[in-house]
């Protein structure tokens, strides 16, 4: 069986960024999606698309077919006030390259990672951690079947996350937001 749109897939993977593994599957745990519904990089399943289990490739994504370019406009500075917690600025989470969940004024969560924390603000960039980057993936497909009425109840498996994606397989990255 191939890899084709709406098949359940299951992919061994690891993603290296600037020559580092940024992630990977763990082995046994592969990471598992029903192909063409939106879960990954578009530009991720093209490069799988028509595989058979037991096929590898190796691709790399420019930044803009991955999570674009890093938007200037995502890194502020934040009045230090805002991360009190019980009257206590919160300390063990405000030092550089910690992310930190926010909301914005209309309940929007976002994660954000602490770039600087001054006398009284703290820069925050809400870019996606691998916004700006080459991603270079190498894949093996380790499964394909039909998708069963379990697999549209649960959401997805995706290894490292402990399979609780939220939003779905990795918010279009297959790598369940755990960067």
């Amino acid at each position: 069986m191939k890899v084709e749109q709406n098949k359940m897939v299951g992919v061994d993977y690891k993603l290296t960024v600037d020559g580092q593994i940024a992630d990977q599957s763990r082995p046994g745990q592969p990471l598992e999606f029903i192909f063409g519904t939106g879960m990954l990089l578009p530009k991720f399943e093209e490069a799988i698309l028509g595989k058979e289990i037991g096929e590898s490739v190796s691709f790399t994504l420019e930044a803009k077919d991955g999570y674009g370019e890093v938007i200037a406009d995502a890194i502020v500075d934040l009045p230090k006030d805002i991360f009190m917690v019980d009257g206590k600025l919160a300390e063990d989470i405000l030092f550089e390259g910690s992310q930190v969940p926010m909301s914005d004024a209309q309940g929007n969560r976002m994660m954000g990672i602490v770039k600087e924390v001054g006398e009284s603000t703290v820069k925050m960039d809400f870019n996606h951690p691998m916004a700006g980057k080459t991603l270079n993936f190498d894949v093996e497909v380790v499964s394909v079947r039909d998708v069963t009425p379990e697999d549209l109840q649960g959401g997805c498996s995706c290894g490292e996350c402990g399979g609780d994606c939220g939003k779905g397989c990795g918010d279009h990255d297959g790598h369940c937001n755990c960067h």
